[in-house]
């Protein structure tokens, strides 16, 4: 389905928020709407009102004055996560499973699969409270992509994270979008997903702005500068390829090769979309940009060697 025509999962329509009766506009009269299937990054000056308008899309906050319309499946990774609470991580998890509706045994296995994904596993039963904040911050980003939420709203949520486990949220946001979510997030990284945002929205004064992929803003800039993969591929005669997530470029060669630049972050996703397809893409090569040579494919072997169903909005892939 086209996301361009898809009606939006939820809409803002003439929202203001403030804070007190008399106090300052926040934000007044936003207008926006986030549909299935994309992402979208807010962008502003710090204090400009960016984690408002997350809390208001995520519905943890009302607004002053306007319509907000739709509630999806919602997921939200706050700035600041509040470890102090009586749980182990794992217990944290599941009771949040099970809020979401999972039942209890589907809800605790996501809990222990998605600690693993992210480096968490080994003190899956450690107190939240003897958490480091990096420890802390894995527990708050697995509870978000526990029940396969229809809209996930992240607010600095890389922040904290080690390396590996960036690069891990990069993937689990992009498999969300590719399986039919809406994602906005802030981050403080001009390049985080950089040539995979669907919208990017500025946040200046009290006013929310929708800046185009040719919009002159630093996270503009830098996503036409992000690295990217070629993947060349061969399909069924007369079949169209099936939607490829992060895609920047594409064309088919005079030996009917398909030749498709990717955003790297989005290339493990692209590459399962593919290997996923019924009847399966062959995938030919898998390189950077020019003159880097070919790139490692352990996670495309996988892929191939282990063609799992696509995943239901209920169920977490296991890794």
């Amino acid at each position: 389905m086209d996301s361009d025509l898809a009606e939006p999962v939820l809409r803002l329509d003439g929202v203001g928020r403030r804070y007190g009766r008399g106090g300052p506009w926040v934000l007044r009269d936003v207008g926006l709407g986030l549909r299935a299937g994309t992402l979208a990054r807010i962008e502003g000056a710090n204090g400009t009102g960016k984690s408002t308008l997350l809390r208001l899309l995520a519905g943890i906050d009302a607004p002053t004055e306007g319509r907000v319309t739709g509630r999806p499946r919602t997921a939200y990774v706050p700035e600041r996560f509040p470890a102090a609470l009586p749980f182990t991580a794992v217990g944290y998890l599941t009771h949040l499973g099970r809020i979401h509706g999972l039942a209890k045994a589907t809800a605790a296995r996501a809990a222990e699969e998605w600690l693993e994904r992210f480096g968490a596993g080994s003190y899956a039963r450690t107190p939240l409270s003897e958490l480091s904040k990096g420890s802390s911050q894995k527990v708050a980003v697995a509870q978000a992509f526990l029940a396969g939420p229809e809209l996930l709203v992240l607010d600095e949520a890389w922040t904290g994270l080690d390396a590996a486990a960036r690069d891990e949220l990069d993937r689990a946001v992009a498999e969300r979008v590719v399986e039919g979510g809406a994602v906005v997030f802030v981050d403080h990284d001009p390049r985080r997903l950089a040539g995979a945002v669907d919208v990017t929205y500025a946040v200046v004064g009290s006013a929310v702005n929708t800046l185009t992929g040719e919009g002159n803003s630093r996270e503009a800039m830098a996503s036409r500068e992000a690295p990217s993969v070629m993947i060349e591929v061969q399909g069924p005669p007369g079949a169209a390829p099936p939607p490829v997530p992060g895609i920047v470029t594409g064309h088919s060669a005079p030996d009917g090769v398909l030749r498709l630049t990717v955003a790297a972050t989005h290339s493990d996703a692209a590459l399962r979309e593919l290997l996923m397809a019924r009847p399966p893409w062959h995938v030919v090569s898998v390189s950077g940009p020019p003159g880097s040579g070919p790139v490692p494919e352990p996670e495309s072997a996988e892929i191939s060697a282990v063609p799992a169903a696509r995943p239901t909005a209920g169920e977490v892939r296991d890794r």
